[in-house]
């Protein structure tokens, strides 16, 4: 077989020639990653298929008291099982809930 090393993104990957291929991917320190990392819904605790459209990620800035972006954020994925439910915005409303981002009082 022959080896051909193949850069991208910082990323070293082998990739042989013949019958088969390596799947090894290694970052710049020669630790073994992964190309694909799934994403799991904030609501439900799923995992979100690659192939799935529905789905959304939702990054929410934090801010100071004069309402400036601090350059914090939280990352909120919601599956399209949970919007084709119609459940998404009762859903957000809680996880911002929990994370002390949204308030119920008068």
């Amino acid at each position: 077989f022959w080896l051909k090393p193949v850069v991208w993104c910082g990323l070293q990957r082998t990739c042989s020639l013949g019958l088969g291929t390596s799947s090894n991917m290694q970052n710049d320190e020669g630790k073994y990653v992964d190309l694909y990392l799934p994403r799991k819904c904030s609501a439900t605790n799923r995992l979100i298929p690659a192939k799935e459209h529905a789905a959304v990620q939702l990054n929410v800035g934090q801010v100071d008291e004069n309402g400036v972006y601090t350059g914090d954020f939280y990352t909120f994925a919601l599956a399209g099982f949970i919007r084709n439910r119609g459940e998404s915005d009762a859903c957000l409303n809680r996880l911002l809930y929990e994370k002390s981002l949204l308030t119920f009082s008068k």
